[in-house]
């Protein structure tokens, strides 16, 4: 058995505000202290000796930029940069036609923009995959979760939905590789856009576990994200 991982990295980060000369760059390509934000994550997983191959899925405007950043950062053949597509899940079926994995093998799923991933949450998860076929990371809901309906006035509150039924999805999301190519075979046949891997895998009906995650694995959205992620990673 095998561990790949195949890493969305084709977003174009509109919700950053400018930063200075860096304004119109996908936060992925942001520095993070002294490195981009997706060579950061990459370390993570390289530091797995389980993981036995990375896809990097890009745009392919930005093809260039990665490999130079991979050179300039320390290359690593367990690393190669294919091209992505318009959405997440879209990159992840053109990553998945790349690799040659078989369908006992596992295949991770991870944000380019979480770079704050552990070791330990990386090989827990690739546990929970070997004993369910499907697992993600996920953390508790802190706050209350209200249901609403859209109105023309605004959002009406019409339930509260119990804490303990509720976690947040995180990444790494992982899945045998034979479940994760039908479920995204079949959702591209139906038209069905889901808003991650795991909603792909429970359309099918498959159960998918959840691995604790921690609130330091959060996704670099904001600006102030990024204050943030360099105050923890100094912690490290």
């Amino acid at each position: 058995m095998q561990v790949f991982v195949i890493i969305p990295a084709a977003g174009l980060g509109t919700r950053m505000a400018p930063q200075g000369a860096a304004a119109h760059a996908p936060k992925q390509f942001l520095e993070l202290g002294d490195k981009p934000v997706l060579i950061i994550t990459l370390n993570k997983f390289l530091q797995v000796p389980r993981v036995h191959r990375i896809l990097i899925a890009v745009r392919k405007n930005e093809t260039e930029r990665v490999q130079a950043q991979l050179q300039q950062h320390g290359w690593d053949d367990r690393i190669a940069v294919v091209e992505g597509g318009d959405t997440r899940q879209e990159s992840v079926c053109k990553a998945l036609r790349h690799l040659d994995a078989a369908d006992d093998d596992i295949v991770l799923i991870h944000d380019a923009v979480r770079p704050l991933i552990d070791s330990a949450t990386i090989e827990r998860t690739i546990d929970s995959v070997e004993r369910h076929q499907a697992a993600i990371v996920g953390v508790p809901a802190v706050d209350t979760i209200k249901q609403v309906e859209r109105t023309a006035a605004g959002a009406i509150i019409t339930s509260t939905i119990p804490r303990q039924h509720i976690v947040q999805a995180q990444t790494p999301q992982g899945f045998r590789c034979g479940l994760l190519r039908r479920a995204v075979e079949e959702a591209e046949a139906d038209g069905f856009i889901g808003t991650d891997e795991a909603s792909l895998v429970e359309r099918l009906g498959h159960e998918v576990a959840v691995v604790p995650g921690s609130p330091k694995n959060f996704k670099i959205t904001q600006p102030g994200d990024l204050a943030l992620a360099e105050f923890y990673l100094h912690q490290e």
